[in-house]
């Protein structure tokens, strides 16, 4: 399916969405204390795109997102490497992995908040942390899909490990690195969003859902800013999707070929 017809069809599927909610909501199925018409919805999140102390939220959000989801590559990549191209190392940190791992970052949020604070830094340490595991994992699996082929070829000229994991290794992996950040770009925003959101104080967008969660009359405002955090993650996913089929083009021809393959297997199982 062409990116064309997708975006076609996305933007079809909200809008029926959309329709959906207002109709409910109009007809009185649902009370509107409960379920505002869409369009008041949208409304309200349009005015509030004029409103600077909830765009300087916004911001302190996204600054908290980026600066953790860095961090997570920072640290994820290079281990990960290491975790694959090190067989003693890997086996050696397996079980602490597989231990932190399985860990909610909400769960973490007590006590992280205990020990920083309410501030940035909680948001970017839970971020970093729930942000860590997608590129860890990407990057050691990228490692051992590399053709094996290529790395030997240049072992028989000669390079050393360096030059391997430089030359072939790395460029090889890197299609799964750019996919588990772009992964972990929307793991980083839910991250932001809750912790703001159960911390309770402070700025963001959480804290604004939050603070219009506890109003009498604020279930518009708190939908309006869950509308604003839906579109900022799809704005996010769609510029590093792009980014993913600029950079490596190769990648997304072949999930177009395996979905192309996915609907011919659905079709010979039908008949």
């Amino acid at each position: 399916m062409r990116l064309r017809q997708e975006l076609v069809l996305g933007a079809l599927g909200v809008l029926l969405a959309f329709g959906v909610c207002e109709a409910v909501s109009r007809a009185g199925v649902v009370r509107r204390s409960y379920l505002p018409p869409a369009s008041e919805v949208l409304r309200r999140a349009v005015e509030l795109a004029g409103d600077e102390e909830f765009l300087q939220g916004v911001g302190a959000t996204l600054r908290a997102w980026a600066l953790g989801l860095a961090l997570a590559v920072a640290l994820a990549v290079p281990l990960g490497l290491l975790l694959g191209s090190v067989p003693v190392v890997d086996a050696a940190v397996r079980a602490i992995v597989e231990f932190l791992r399985p860990l909610p970052s909400v769960a973490l949020i007590p006590l992280v908040s205990l020990l920083l604070g309410s501030g940035t830094e909680t948001k970017v340490a839970l971020v970093t942390y729930a942000c860590v595991w997608p590129i860890l994992f990407n990057t050691v699996y990228g490692l051992g899909e590399t053709d094996p082929l290529a790395k030997d070829t240049l072992r028989a000229f000669g390079f050393g490990r360096l030059a391997v994991l430089l030359r072939v290794e790395l460029p090889g992996t890197a299609p799964f690195i750019a996919a588990g950040i772009r992964i972990s770009a929307a793991v980083a925003l839910i991250l932001a969003v809750a912790t703001e959101i159960l911390s309770g104080f402070g700025e963001g967008l959480g804290i604004f859902i939050a603070q219009a969660g506890l109003a009498t009359d604020g279930t518009r405002d708190v939908l309006a800013g869950v509308v604003w955090a839906g579109a900022l993650g799809l704005v996010i996913n769609g510029v590093l999707v792009w980014g993913e089929r600029r950079l490596f083009p190769w990648t997304a021809g072949e999930r177009e070929r395996e979905r192309e393959r996915e609907r011919e297997r659905g079709i010979g199982v039908g008949t």
